[in-house]
């Protein structure tokens, strides 16, 4: 699906855009202008675009005011209940479109509500008309059943009610269920409540423009959350306009609009186009003291999307190829500039030998422990849990696996994976070579002498035994340690019910929702101890 949006060029003239992708970050520093650009958004097209502004009010009444959809829908977008007013001078108090502070809380749950109630209306309907034929319709997923969903999935320790128009969150504590109404929660719950409504009652196709993202929200649920709304709402394309760095980094599909500029009434905008942000603004997000983290792969790969999910805490950076992290980690570690900060490169372990992975610490650079980064999508913590979470039996489900990766894959590509680590071995020590560069006698030598010292064939017999004995042990763990296949956690969807191709998509949408937690306990042991979480 296509969405389409309009920026200003230089002039202030309206340019259009498309994306595939169903969300678009506008980043910069403040004082840059993004709050006017987004109101400026907006007003290029006020039917079809609903703006959230970062000066939002968080309080509302316990007791809601109960409306009809079209009024209340009304209210809310356009701040009166007078259906002949379709502009928005009313939410916007005359002009004021950044300094207003909106306060539509009851009027979204309001909204919300009167959703519901319609969903529910359908469905009596449906029952009466079918219950003589005994064709009885499914029950709706109502709007109130997403937002509690999406809520639950954000706070997994407690949990939303809905009952007589009045939320309430519930909290288990010494075995004892305690509820405390709405109007207590703290901001971060209230934010969460107020931004998934204001999402979920939202007709559709519309443009939403979400003015900072990030306020009132930790930095460990911001991500999910809104992941999770993006995921709920796939026909509206969501614009951010925001200075929090990581949180555009972890939108590995969207489009990336950088204010360079504002004077005050033009903007002077960049998209990017490359993998990696422009030298300026990456120096900007070094200058917010954030650690940083070097990862391979693109910017929508699995190295990405994990490593963001595993290290909240760190702006995530995918530089492509694990030369490329090596590169940069060490370049940054050893800058007197950068001295202060953290940085980390994360790399995965290839056929790479504990001496090389032990040189790499020294500059900050660590291995996982498996053969690369898809391999940890295939470790047995893991496939039970996702087992367990889709009703199947974790034993025969990772019996099953673990069978098929040893038995049908490794056992049979072992004499290409001993060849293949053998040649990685002797690069690295090639590459690894002094060679003396005072005269070309004593080049040569040094040369000489290097090569001297490499032993193909005791190589080969190391690396040889190294693949046996985990093909001999049944080492499952220890198998994946050394097997370097990629596609290989793209191969046992079917043995959990899943279509091969989503299996790994699923373990990520967990991750970035109601399983999280469980997840990040699965694959941590695998992950370095030297990169603090």
């Amino acid at each position: 699906m296509a969405f389409m949006y309009y920026l200003p060029d230089e002039t202030g003239q309206k340019i259009e855009y498309t994306t595939d992708s169903n969300s678009v970050i506008i980043i910069g520093a403040n004082g840059s202008g993004k709050s006017k650009l987004g109101a400026w958004i907006e007003q290029q097209d006020l039917q079809n675009v609903h703006r959230i502004s970062a000066q939002r009010n968080l309080n509302f009444n316990e007791n809601l005011p109960l409306k009809n959809l079209s009024q209340a829908e009304h209210q809310l977008f356009y701040g009166t209940d007078d259906s002949s007013r379709n502009d928005k001078e009313y939410r916007w108090d005359w002009g004021k479109y950044t300094t207003t502070l909106i306060n539509d809380f009851d009027d979204v749950l309001s909204t919300l509500i009167a959703l519901k109630n319609i969903e529910n209306d359908e469905f009596i309907k449906q029952y009466k008309e079918r219950y003589a034929s005994n064709h009885i319709p499914d029950p709706p997923f109502t709007a109130i059943d997403k937002l509690i969903e999406i809520w639950n999935a954000i706070f997994s320790q407690r949990h939303l009610k809905y009952e007589d128009s009045k939320f309430f969150a519930c909290l288990s504590q010494n075995d004892k269920t305690v509820e405390y109404s709405s109007t207590q929660m703290s901001d971060g719950e209230r934010a969460v409540l107020y931004l998934a409504a204001q999402v979920l009652c939202v007709p559709e196709n519309k443009t939403l423009i979400i003015d900072e993202p990030e306020v009132h929200l930790h930095r460990s649920i911001m991500n999910r959350l809104w992941k999770n709304l993006e995921f709920s709402r796939p026909d509206c394309l969501f614009i951010y306009i925001t200075h929090d760095t990581q949180f555009a980094s972890m939108h590995g599909n969207a489009d990336k609009i950088w204010i360079k500029e504002f004077d005050g009434t033009n903007w002077k905008l960049e998209k990017i186009e490359s993998n990696d942000l422009p030298e300026e603004l990456l120096f900007d997000i070094l200058g917010s003291r954030k650690p940083v983290l070097f990862v391979e792969g693109e910017r929508n790969s699995y190295d990405t999307q994990l490593y963001a999910a595993l290290y909240p805490k760190y702006y995530v950076i995918p530089c492509g190829s694990c030369t490329q992290v090596i590169a940069r980690t060490k370049a940054f570690k050893n800058s007197l500039t950068l001295h202060h900060f953290q940085v980390y490169g994360i790399i995965d372990r290839d056929y790479r030998s504990d001496y090389e992975i032990s040189k790499y610490k020294n500059d900050n650079i660590y291995t996982i422990d498996v053969a690369e980064v898809e391999n940890l999508f295939l470790v047995e913590e893991l496939i039970r849990l996702i087992a367990v979470h889709l009703g199947k039996n974790p034993d025969k489900v990772f019996d099953d696996i673990k069978s098929y990766v040893i038995r049908e894959r490794f056992s049979k590509q072992m004499e290409k994976q001993i060849c293949q680590s053998v040649v990685a071995q002797l690069k690295y020590l090639l590459s690894s070579a002094e060679v003396s560069t005072k005269s070309e006698k004593d080049a040569k030598r040094s040369l000489d002498e290097t090569i001297s010292k490499i032993n193909y064939e005791q190589t080969k017999i190391e690396q040889n035994s190294k693949f046996k004995e985990a093909l001999d042990s049944n080492n499952y763990r220890m198998i994946l340690k050394v097997f370097n296949e990629k596609s290989l956690s793209t191969s046992i969807g079917h043995y959990i019910s899943l279509t091969d191709k989503t299996y790994c998509d699923t373990v990520i949408a967990l991750l970035n929702g109601a399983k999280h937690d469980e997840i990040v306990t699965a694959i941590s042991p695998y992950l370095p101890t030297e990169i603090p979480r």
